[in-house]
């Protein structure tokens, strides 16, 4: 397989293209011109700016997954020997078509289809979307062993971990810790949060990231869903991985060993870094990041999250000891309760009761095939969706 750093260009496909991690990647690929041939660019409606990326990457074909953009997309592109298609298939078309390594960067549910698709051929899978394992964990690391796929973080904790965890020896590894910031919200009371807006809400203090995952940072419930991805990524049951907050997020996560070593890995919050260590993997490209400076820094700091203040982190633990469709419920009632919250429909303390009362309304199944988890979202997106009308009429 070719690799950025072997004289023979890598050929990729992005999945998200036009979001957070998908423009972080092409920025990437754009300072290392020859380094890369672009299969496939996929986005969910932003016609526009994937249509500017194909031109400019000489993209050889481009999927959008909203069908009402297909007319001005194939306009747009007219002219250009660039193939176009939508549609939620388009997507999973676009993840199947041959390439040695693919971002996959669609939020949500909606990601886990087209990931499972690059997957299954065998790909080098760049994982930035973590619900993919939330809600279908057990059957993508089957497929992820059948295929023979390569599956590499791309979450700067997970990526962490992955640089310094010792997959040859992992009975010598005592547990896993997962850093957060506390976001935006870290040192407020609940009334304080009750009042806060969208806007506040994806005000994040060290990171720039899409809204849907800043709010599950305010929440702390992008900490729970990374700890469900860990557990899956690393083989680690859920009483090895701890979670400590750290405002500053220089340390990305750490590994900590049975003689009492502990590993970090350390760096700027910049996305580019852990993106660039998957792209170029196993190799290693320059990334444009700011350099950390420990001296200016001067001090970092932790603590302990606060479950009283921020349910989520309960939630995620409770849902894993469930088992099952558990997970699945849990991620598809936070993702119906976040966006209710960004429409300004729900306030920011009613996610997680939103999220709570839609896993008690739901009993645990068995998750066994990719037809349990749509029909377990399906179940938990109505009945969050009912939740978030009472509240919403509660609070009017």
């Amino acid at each position: 397989m070719a690799l950025a750093s072997s004289g023979t260009p890598r050929s990729i496909t992005i999945l998200g293209s036009t979001g957070s991690v998908g423009t972080s990647t092409i920025d990437l690929i754009r300072r290392n011109p020859g380094d890369y041939v672009v299969e496939a660019l996929t986005a969910n409606s932003d016609w526009q700016g994937l249509a500017r990326q194909a031109i400019e990457l000489k993209a050889r074909s481009v999927a959008i997954g909203d069908p009402a953009a297909y007319g001005p997309l194939k306009e747009a592109l007219a002219g250009t020997n660039i193939g176009v298609a939508a549609g939620p298939e388009a997507l999973v078309e676009a993840a199947s078509a041959k390439s040695d390594w693919v971002m996959a960067a669609i939020v949500g549910a909606a990601g886990l289809a087209p990931t499972l698709a690059a997957i299954r051929r065998g790909a080098i899978v760049a994982l930035a979307n973590k619900e993919v394992l939330v809600c279908a964990g057990d059957l993508v690391m089957q497929e992820v062993a059948r295929s023979g796929a390569t599956l590499l973080p791309v979450d700067s904790e997970h990526n962490a971990i992955f640089q310094v965890f010792d997959f040859d020896r992992v009975e010598g590894i005592e547990k896993i810790i997962l850093t957060a910031s506390g976001g935006p919200f870290r040192t407020l009371d609940r009334a304080a949060m009750a009042l806060k807006t969208p806007a506040q809400a994806v005000a994040h203090p060290n990171w720039k990231m899409g809204a849907k995952i800043s709010v599950d940072s305010a929440t702390m419930m992008n900490k729970g869903l990374e700890l469900i991805e860990a557990k899956h990524l690393f083989r680690m049951p859920q009483e090895k991985i701890d979670i400590v907050v750290h405002p500053q997020s220089v340390i990305h996560s750490l590994v900590a060993y049975i003689d009492g070593s502990v590993l970090a890995q350390l760096g700027s919050p910049d996305m580019r870094t852990p993106i660039a260590y998957t792209l170029a993997w196993p190799a290693r490209m320059p990334s444009p990041s700011p350099r950390l400076d420990l001296a200016a820094i001067a001090s970092l700091t932790f603590e302990a999250p606060d479950p009283v203040r921020f349910p989520a982190l309960r939630l995620v633990r409770e849902a894993v000891l469930a088992g099952g469709s558990a997970p699945t419920v849990l991620n598809a009632a936070n993702e119906i309760a976040v966006h209710a919250f960004l429409a300004e429909k729900i306030g920011f303390l009613h996610i997680a009761e939103v999220v709570e009362q839609t896993l008690a309304a739901i009993p645990v199944g068995p998750i066994d095939t990719l037809d349990d988890v749509h029909n377990f979202d399906k179940r938990a997106r109505e009945t969050a969706a009912r939740l978030v009308l009472g509240f919403a009429r509660t609070a009017a």
